[in-house]
């Protein structure tokens, strides 16, 4: 235990921005049981994994840092507890408790909202307590109203989770559950009390956000989209920008176009993953769309917004690619011309469709068209920075650089931009000259008229 009578907790958050969010939310349901928080696993009593399963070296991560704790209990003598969440937790509950057996707790991603009841009955003496049901009730509804005032300038806000597509590599619909949206009132509602935090900017979360669907606040008819409710939080005092991930193509609806043209708050920037740009591949992921259809949203939202950057994610060596599969993703890349993107080798996933299908993709071919790709992206990102050198944008501040004098920001398209500006200027928002650009940031200037401010 601690040198003191109060209670620690370190949290070590793996993959998306959700978990992100989850582990957040995990600290502050957490704290209403007399937890705060640790800077690292060395001075806590508790901690917890919360984990990715996308990919098989993310999962085999978090055996290896159980491990670790393991061994820091074992050579520190404190009754170390240890729990493990997320989407590894969901798919291998049992599992965990058989390789690593030095684990206290296991918790999905549903449940976490019970995290203090089950934490309480470790420490009363239980032990390898798995929680991996699909509760009945929403855990949107039991989560602390308040969120931490250390929130910053930006935050993450989680609207929709689940996922009902069932592409045939992924697991989220496996770990994460049926699509189901948060009540339309509850999201206002923090997005409130995060702008009057000082949050300048929020992010909308979900596995499919565009697929957000919720009654209308206050007993109006209707029903409210992701469109609608962007438009409601655009109105809320103090929030000057507007942004949501992650998206899929097939639950792009006009609404939503209407909203990039016509909401300034929303930030010109889409992550919008296409995984392939061969179409039998597309159909063999079960993406419910075709590569011509996907460049048709990506042509409409640049019509709507010449300056629309596009974010996305690809797959390589998925079982059966050939060699002309490859190269028509390496053509949709092409046309796109992403300011940003993720690539990954495919890496079967235990319970998916696909993880069954024969014709697996050699390891080294799969490398090989991973630096193809990769290389490809690279240069196209390269060339968006470029691009930006000269122009003015409006950049938020949100935390200091690592030279005396430095604050990093963000640009409408995602960039990090590095200043020199007082500390006093975190978490404002100020037009910037781009003066250079590296591979992945750009350099940039206050403009002269708001030195002084």
């Amino acid at each position: 235990m601690s040198e003191t009578s109060e209670k620690r907790v370190f949290i070590r958050t793996y993959g998306c921005q959700m978990n992100v969010y989850d582990s957040e939310r995990m600290a502050e349901s957490l704290s209403k049981a007399g937890y705060t928080t640790a800077d690292s696993a060395d001075d806590a009593d508790l901690v917890v994994l919360n984990t990715c399963h996308i990919r098989e070296k993310a999962a085999e991560k978090v055996y290896s840092e159980v491990g670790r704790m393991r061994m820091l209990r074992e050579q520190s003598g404190r009754e170390l507890k240890i729990a493990v969440t997320g989407c590894v937790a969901q798919a291998e509950g049992a599992e965990i408790q058989r390789r690593a057996p030095a684990v206290d707790l296991v918790v999905g991603p549903q449940s976490y909202h019970r995290l203090p009841e089950l934490v309480d009955r470790v420490e009363r003496g239980e032990r390898s307590i798995v929680e991996t049901d699909f509760p009945t009730e929403s855990k949107f509804d039991h989560l602390p109203e308040e969120r931490s005032a250390a929130t910053g300038a930006s935050a993450f806000l989680t609207v929709q989770e689940g996922c009902d597509k069932f592409c045939s590599f992924c697991v989220v619909p496996y770990t994460r559950g049926a699509e189901e949206s948060r009540p339309v009132a509850s999201v206002l509602a923090e997005a409130e009390r995060l702008a009057a935090q000082g949050v300048r900017e929020i992010t909308l979360l979900g596995q499919n956000v565009n697929a957000y669907h919720g009654d209308a606040p206050n007993g109006a008819a209707g029903s409210w989209n992701l469109a609608s409710l962007l438009k409601a939080m655009s109105d809320i005092e103090g929030l000057d920008r507007l942004r949501f991930t992650t998206s899929h193509p097939k639950d792009m609806d006009e609404d939503l176009y209407q909203a990039f043209a016509d909401n300034p708050k929303l930030m010109p920037y889409l992550h919008l993953p296409v995984q392939s740009g061969s179409d039998p591949i597309l159909k063999a992921m079960n993406r419910s769309h075709t590569a011509a259809e996907y460049i048709e949203i990506i042509k409409r939202l640049r019509t709507i917004r010449p300056d629309m950057a596009i974010s996305g994610d690809f797959i390589v060596g998925f079982p059966g690619e050939s060699d002309q599969d490859f190269a028509d993703t390496l053509k949709i890349i092409t046309e796109v011309n992403y300011a940003q993107a993720y690539s990954f080798k495919y890496s079967p996933r235990p319970g998916t469709p696909a993880a069954n299908v024969e014709f697996h993709v050699p390891e080294d071919v799969k490398s090989v068209r991973l630096a193809a790709v990769q290389q490809l992206l690279n240069e196209q990102q390269v060339a968006f920075n470029l691009g930006c050198v000269g122009k003015t944008m409006s950049i938020l501040l949100e935390r200091e650089g690592k030279e005396d004098g430095q604050l990093i920001g963000r640009s409408p398209y995602m960039q990090s931009v590095h200043v020199m500006a007082p500390q006093h200027r975190l978490g404002q928002l100020v037009d910037v000259e781009i003066l250079s650009a590296g591979a992945n940031s750009l350099k940039g200037q206050i403009l002269m008229a708001q030195q002084a401010a």
